[in-house]
Parts: structure tokens; C-alpha cells; sequence
């Protein structure tokens, strides 16, 4: 994959396709392959261009030490997108993609033509606000959990329990997430503040918005989605059943209807 300079750092990214540019923004911990599995493919049949990229601190772009702010990730992102030349562009983002998102078209609103927030929330109550600060007191204790019990973890936080109670399905999810460490967000991501309240800020976008929420999701549940869809003034909500956090490789097929859909709008 070819690298763009971007921030003072290297973000590893990947063009394909033909069209206009969509650029899709990961979530934490996870690398902009995660789209290619279901998303890209859906959005070159119906005639984009995608940009897909790895977070600073995920996959083959640089990791810088110490801890990262959403300032950072948003600035990356920004200068990506001039780089590549591609604004102003459509935007999905999914969980911390969606936030970044969010806080570009905040920032650089010309650099943004309209986004799909996948998964999003505009602050933290008080049960995620557990999760993040339980997740960063582990992380700070030095204590590594077993691959096997942070999988099981993983899988009952991020999944429906439509998943759950399929057999062949949990075991496949289980066995990928204990292939990959366990699934917790590590190193300087882990220190982005997704629970800061953003509700003043998501106030001024001014691009056509769609935010696409998941009734199963407990890092950002239905509630939360719906209050950032009311708070941006052209913004409107999907709400899909049966699935969890990770709604978008649980429910592909729908997903991708609400992305397609909106983006051929706007």
C-alpha cells in the first residue's frame, strides 16, 4: 500500500475503484481493511471511487509514542484528504471513524461534501464512560488478559444477540478476535477521548448528514445515535436491527443500501 505524509506523520492508504471519491475513516483499533470486506465492493458497483486508510497507531502507518487526542486523528485525517486531493469528498465513518468525521466537517467544512456516521455518539453517558475509563485502568495496570477470555469480552460487547446465539457464528467471531490479541484498543488510540461532550460542536456542521445506528449496540447505543442526528441541522437517522457495534460486517447488506442510498442523494 502507498503512504501519504500527512501531520508530520505516514498514514498507509489505498485507492480502487472509479468515480467520485469516498473516503472511508476506521474506528479504534482496526485497520481500513475492515472495509474491503464488505463496504468498497458495494460502494465500486454503484460507481465510487474509495480511499480507505489506517489510523495513526493501527496497521502499516506510523504510531508515534505516547498518548493521542481526537485533535490528532482529525488533523491526519484533514491533511489526507489534501493531500490526495480528493475534497471536497464524501465521507463514511465508522465508531471513532464517525467521530473523526464529524470533527472535520466541524473544521474543514469544505474539504467535506456529506457523510454517513456510522455508529456515532456526540458524548459519553454514564455506562460508556465506565467502559472507557475501566478499559484505560486495565491498560495502565500493565495487566495483559489471556487472547481467549479478551476475545469472549469482544465478542459480547461488540456483537447482537442475534450472533451470539448462532453457534457457528460466535465460534467464527470468537476465533478471529483471539487470532487478533483479544480485540482491545491498545497504545496511543486507546487515549482519544470519545466521551468528551461534543454536542456544540456537531451543532455547526453544515453538509448533508445520515447517521446509521444499531439497535443491539451497547458502545453506542441507539439513544446516543439519535441525539447526534438531532443535533446536526441536515441530518437524518437509519436505525437496523439485529446487530451490534460492528452492525456494518453483522448486517452488510443494509448497511451498505443506507450508504449507497444517501451518497447517490448527496
Amino acid at each position: 500500500m502507498p503512504f501519504v505524509n500527512s501531520n508530520g506523520i505516514r498514514l498507509s492508504y489505498e485507492r480502487t475503484g472509479e468515480g467520485d471519491p469516498v473516503l472511508l475513516i476506521m474506528g479504534s483499533g482496526a485497520t481500513g481493511s475492515v472495509w474491503t470486506v464488505h463496504q468498497t465492493p458495494a460502494l465500486h458497483r454503484a460507481g465510487y471511487e474509495t480511499v480507505t486508510f489506517d489510523n495513526r497507531g493501527a496497521g502499516a502507518s506510523d504510531a508515534p509514542p505516547g498518548r493521542y487526542a481526537l485533535a490528532d486523528v482529525v488533523a491526519d485525517t484533514i491533511g489526507l484528504i489534501e493531500a490526495l486531493g480528493i475534497g471536497p469528498c464524501r465521507v463514511v465513518g465508522a465508531s471513532l471513524g464517525a467521530m473523526i468525521a464529524e470533527e472535520v466537517a466541524v473544521a474543514a467544512p469544505h474539504l467535506v461534501r456529506s457523510a454517513v456516521l456510522i455508529a456515532t455518539r456526540a458524548r459519553g453517558d454514564a455506562v460508556r464512560r465506565a467502559q472507557v475509563e475501566a478499559e484505560q485502568a486495565l491498560l495502565e495496570s500493565g495487566v495483559r488478559l489471556p487472547p481467549r477470555y479478551a476475545a469472549t469480552r469482544s465478542v459480547l460487547e461488540m456483537l447482537s444477540p442475534r450472533t451470539l446465539n448462532d453457534d457457528g457464528a460466535a465460534g467464527m467471531w470468537l476465533e478471529i478476535y483471539e487470532l487478533s490479541g483479544g480485540g482491545a484498543t491498545t497504545g496511543g488510540q486507546a487515549w482519544i477521548d470519545t466521551c468528551e461532550d461534543r454536542r456544540d460542536r456537531l451543532r455547526r456542521i453544515e453538509v448533508p448528514c445520515r447517521v446509521v445506528a444499531f439497535t443491539d449496540d451497547l458502545i453506542t447505543p441507539p439513544h446516543l445515535a439519535a441525539e447526534v442526528a438531532d443535533l446536526i441541522p441536515d441530518c437524518d437517522l437509519v436505525e437496523i436491527p439485529d446487530c451490534g457495534h460492528l452492525g456494518h460486517l453483522e448486517r452488510p447488506e443494509e448497511v451498505n443500501t443506507a450508504i449507497v442510498e444517501f451518497l447517490d442523494k448527496h
